[in-house]
């Protein structure tokens, strides 16, 4: 089954295809030629993941999903949230993000913090959505080289490494997006 994933991010283009198995054959928007950006405007990672799958079903009238991670920390109100990817600025920068967080954290001792993915699957007829979360907590500096966005500073409950020390098999244990992506994956085999 092809579908198509709204995302120009290749490393998780990369790490949802492993994910959903050899059954389900994955098509990135750089592969469609799809260069735009589509506007998160919601305030919500449900509202975000709804404007991006609705604005690729249109484009391709083909079955899709997208997704919308943020990044909740307790002692911050569940900043970043929604502002996740462009946390330290519209250039969407990875360290310049965590930075941030991390100066913000300074001298707070409670660090507890989830991951939550929300997808939305869309098709000429349905739209479903998957939640997918993982508690743990942020660390003071950046570990490991895997992955990306906050991976370096987070550990899930029940592991001593961040997700960036993790490889890909052991990170989907875990992993907010694999726990997501396993909702649409029974789904879709049940389809």
């Amino acid at each position: 089954m092809k579908l198509i994933f709204a995302s120009h991010n290749e490393n998780k283009v990369a790490e949802i295809q492993s994910l959903l198995g050899e059954d389900f054959s994955l098509l990135s928007l750089k592969e469609l030629s799809f260069n735009q950006e589509i506007p998160e405007t919601s305030e919500t990672l449900e509202g975000n993941s709804i404007i991006k799958a609705d604005a690729v079903f249109e484009q391709f009238k083909m079955p899709c999903f997208a997704d919308d991670t943020g990044l909740e920390v307790d002692s911050l109100g569940g900043e970043p949230g929604v502002y996740s990817a462009r946390y330290g600025g519209e250039d969407k920068n990875a360290d310049k993000n965590m930075d941030l967080l991390l100066k913000k954290l300074h001298g707070i001792s409670s660090r507890k913090a989830r991951f939550r993915t929300v997808i939305t699957y869309r098709t000429q007829n349905q739209m479903h959505q998957f939640e997918g979360v993982v508690e743990g907590n942020i660390i003071n500096e950046k570990k490991g080289v895997h992955g990306f966005g906050y991976d370096p500073i987070f550990i899930p409950i029940g592991s001593q490494k961040t997700f960036a020390q993790m490889s890909t098999k052991e990170k989907n244990q875990f992993s907010h997006r694999s726990r997501a992506f396993e909702k649409l994956r029974i789904f879709l085999r049940q389809g």
